[in-house]
C-alpha cells in the first residue's frame, strides 16, 4: 500500500497525505475506534467536520492511536451556517477543545451557503468574515492550513479578491461520474490543492455496470478504481468508511489506469445519488 507514504505539498509548503479517511456518518462514539483503526492499517490523513458531529470521538483516536502527532494530518470544517468573525473565532477555538488537540493540519469553510441555502444566497461578505477568522488563526498558529470546501470559481475569487493569506485547498465532490474538470483546473492555476470528497459516489457508482466492466479489467474492485481515478486527478481522495476491511481495501490502489480509461472516466456523468439525493451537495443544485 505504497499509496500510504505519498503525499502532495500545498502551497505553503505543509505536506498533505494523498489518500485520507472521511468521517461523515461515523458517529462520535465509533469514530475514535475508525481512527485508531485507520491509522494502525497505515493512514496518516484523518477528516472530520463540525457539521458530523464527531469531532470529540475523532480527537481521541488521533491522541489514542500510538502515532506522533506531528505524523497525522487532522482536518475539520466550519459550520457552513457561521458567516461573521466572532462566531467563527469562536468556533475555531470549539473544535480546538472538542478534537482535544494543540492544532489543528487543515480547518476550511465547509461551503459557501448555509446548508439550508445551498447554492442559494449572496454570502460573500459572510464568506470573507469567516475567511479573515482563518486567517488569524492560521498566523497564530492554531491552523497550519486553510482552506474551503464546495466553493465555485466566484465563491473563490471572492476571498482571492480579499484575503492576505489564499486558500490551500478547496474540497469537492469529485467521482468519475462528476468531474468538476474547469473548477479543478482553476484551482490548480491558483495554486489550491483539490481534495476528492465521496470518491466512491457515495456508494452509487457500484451499481453502474460499465464502471464495474472497467474493474474487472484492471482486477480491481470499483472503489479501488474510483480512488485511484481521483488520485491520477491529482487530488487528495477522502473515502469514508468505517469498515476495517474497506479501509484496508481502499489503500490498495498501487496501479495504473490506463490514459484512454482516465478519459472516459472523466466524461462519465452519473450524478443519481439515490436516497442520498436529499442532502445538499447531491442534490443537483
Amino acid at each position: 500500500m505504497m499509496i500510504m507514504q505519498e503525499t502532495y505539498a500545498l502551497s505553503n509548503g505543509v505536506r498533505i497525505p494523498k489518500l485520507g479517511l472521511g468521517t461523515w456518518f461515523i458517529d462520535d462514539d465509533a469514530a475514535a475506534d475508525a481512527v485508531r483503526t485507520a491509522v494502525a492499517l497505515g493512514y496518516r490523513n484523518i477528516d472530520t467536520a463540525q457539521a458530523y458531529g464527531n469531532e470529540r470521538g475523532v480527537g481521541e483516536g488521533v491522541r489514542t492511536s500510538g502515532i506522533a502527532r506531528e505524523d497525522l494530518f487532522v482536518s475539520t470544517k466550519l459550520a457552513a451556517e457561521i458567516k461573521d468573525y466572532d462566531a467563527a473565532t469562536a468556533a475555531i477555538d470549539g473544535s480546538l477543545d472538542t478534537l482535544g488537540l494543540d492544532h489543528i493540519d487543515l480547518m476550511l469553510i465547509h461551503s459557501p451557503q448555509p446548508w439550508n441555502d445551498f447554492r442559494g444566497g449572496d454570502y460573500a461578505q459572510g464568506n470573507r468574515e469567516a475567511w479573515r477568522a482563518l486567517e488569524h488563526a492560521y498566523q497564530a498558529g492554531k491552523l497550519a492550513s486553510i482552506g474551503v470546501s464546495n466553493f465555485e470559481q466566484h465563491d473563490l475569487d471572492n476571498i482571492l479578491a480579499a484575503c492576505t493569506v489564499a486558500p490551500q485547498v478547496n474540497q469537492l465532490l469529485v467521482h468519475a461520474g462528476n468531474t468538476p474538470a474547469e473548477l479543478i483546473a482553476y484551482c490548480d492555476s491558483k495554486s489550491i490543492l483539490v481534495e476528492a470528497y465521496s470518491p466512491i459516489a457515495h456508494g452509487e457508482i457500484l451499481k453502474n455496470p460499465d464502471v464495474q466492466a472497467m474493474a474487472d479489467r484492471y482486477d480491481v474492485s470499483v472503489p479501488q478504481l474510483c480512488i485511484r481515478y481521483t488520485l491520477q486527478l491529482g487530488t487528495v481522495s477522502l473515502p469514508k468508511t468505517a469498515n476495517p476491511e474497506h479501509m484496508r481495501s481502499n489503500a490498495q490502489v498501487d496501479f495504473e489506469i490506463a490514459d484512454h480509461d482516465m478519459d472516459v472516466l472523466r466524461t462519465l456523468r452519473a450524478r443519481d445519488y439515490g436516497d442520498h439525493s436529499v442532502f445538499p451537495v447531491y442534490s443537483g443544485k
